[in-house]
């Protein structure tokens, strides 16, 4: 029996310039943020961050997502190279440093796996369509412009928001995306960091 290509089961048409076109014709764009410890904020801090972060989910007039991606690390490679960085070393003094570094590192790992965490926000545009009516060539780009300046206009509104709660926001470009998606469903390569090649003029 054939097997049914894991593209049919994906919402995605494809992604163009940075941006994730839906079967459905309806965009999205992703922004990736940084976070912040929370824990370590004073009480009048974290108080403001809460009003604001409140202040900001209060101004929306649209929906977003937000996803937050635990990814394990495989740092095999780098014990590998701290190693050999060892091995090559000619002043003792260092290499012994270097022997202590990778003991540390070593010893840090045995006790639990090593967790990355990125976080995104997914912000959606749909533009109003007549049921029926599909636009085509010069047409079709024209309206792709247009949406994508209004997906933008929303991503920008976003990352000011962001801002104001003490959080750095960069959209994803079409590279990025795609490596991002690519990842999801090849975790154990996305581990080893192995990521497929694409080509450069995709990266948008």
């Amino acid at each position: 029996m054939a097997k049914t290509p894991t593209q049919q089961f994906l919402e995605i048409d494809k992604i163009k310039e940075g941006v994730i076109i839906l079967k459905d014709k309806s965009l999205r764009g992703v922004l990736m943020t940084s976070s912040i410890n929370f824990a370590l904020k004073s009480e009048d801090e974290q108080t403001a961050i809460i009003y604001q972060f409140q202040d900001f989910l209060n101004s929306l007039d649209f929906s977003i997502q937000i996803v937050i991606q635990s990814r394990k690390l495989n740092i095999t490679g780098y014990l590998d190279k701290l190693k050999k960085l060892e091995e090559g070393q000619k002043d003792e003094l260092l290499k012994i440093q270097t022997s202590e570094y990778r003991a540390f590192i070593q010893k840090i790992i045995s006790g639990g796996t090593i967790m990355s965490k990125n976080f995104f926000v997914i912000v959606p545009f749909t533009a109003i369509t007549i049921p029926g009516v599909r636009e085509k060539g010069s047409a079709a780009e024209e309206q792709f412009r247009r949406n994508k300046a209004q997906l933008w206009q929303r991503m920008e509104f976003i990352a000011m928001g962001l801002r104001r709660c003490g959080l750095q926001t960069a959209s994803l470009t079409t590279v990025e995306l795609i490596e991002l998606f690519w990842a999801l469903y090849h975790p154990e390569q996305a581990e080893t960091g192995y990521y497929p090649e694409i080509p450069e003029e995709l990266n948008q």
